[in-house]
């Protein structure tokens, strides 16, 4: 399941090394920096700037390999708009989560009308590849328009307090939004939060419905998941 390793053909360093800055940058909110100064404390001296490269070019590759791993989706869909800032201008981070709280897409917009709504259930359609049975928003009146049009077949559930599955899934990217400040542009806003997405909630299993040895077996799951879509499984560990 899943697919092949991506090539690190070029790269200096051993894979372990970019695997883990990678992860320690998408996992946790830290700045390019801060993973530069974890990664000197354990004797690997990298630039913060090779660390950015390297989030840009494996963060969505790794993403995508998780995202292909996971389950069918539930036939009930959350969604939800928040606004975030970029560059000091105010903007929309479109989501959906279905009823386990698995993400299913996200999509920065400008707007929360009924053409940017159209615009995410079209996307969101497409990227899960099935259509839902039951569809739950917040009042916001272009989720109606678009649905009258895009999904008429599927039940819609218009209801504030339904939403609280969509609204605390935002959670982790208002943490990382208070830690980087803010987003400079949309573009790589994007980019940021589709692999953020995508690596952040393997690493987050619901910790508080379970006791510490199911955790752990969860997690040492979840590891070996990224070793194999990294290709570090049976690497060494780095020093």
């Amino acid at each position: 399941m899943g697919s092949a390793s991506p090539s690190y053909r070029g790269h200096r360093y051993p894979v372990e090394v970019i695997s883990h800055c990678v992860w320690l940058y998408f996992r946790f909110p830290l700045s390019f920096r801060e993973v530069e100064e974890l990664m000197l404390e354990r004797g690997v001296i990298v630039s913060y700037e090779t660390i950015r490269r390297w989030c840009m070019k494996f963060g969505h590759r790794y993403a995508n390999s998780l995202r292909r791993r996971q389950p069918r989706p539930g036939d009930k869909w959350h969604l939800d708009e928040v606004f975030i800032k970029i560059n000091g201008e105010q903007k929309y981070l479109w989501r959906a989560v279905d009823q386990d709280g698995m993400v299913l897409d996200i999509l920065v917009q400008n707007r929360r009308d009924r053409t940017a709504a159209k615009r995410f259930f079209r996307r969101l359609l497409k990227t899960a590849g099935v259509v839902p049975r039951v569809i739950v928003t917040d009042k916001l009146r272009s989720y109606g328009a678009a649905h009258r049009e895009g999904m008429p077949s599927v039940e819609h559930r218009s209801h504030k307090g339904l939403n609280n599955r969509a609204e605390n899934s935002h959670q982790p990217t208002r943490q990382r939004e208070r830690a980087t400040k803010s987003f400079r542009n949309t573009g790589a806003a994007q980019r940021f939060l589709s692999a953020f997405s995508g690596i952040s909630p393997h690493f987050r299993p619901r910790r508080h419905l379970m006791p510490a040895h199911d955790y752990r077996a969860e997690m040492a799951v979840c590891f070996a998941i990224w070793d194999h879509i990294t290709g570090t499984a049976g690497q060494p560990a780095t020093a």
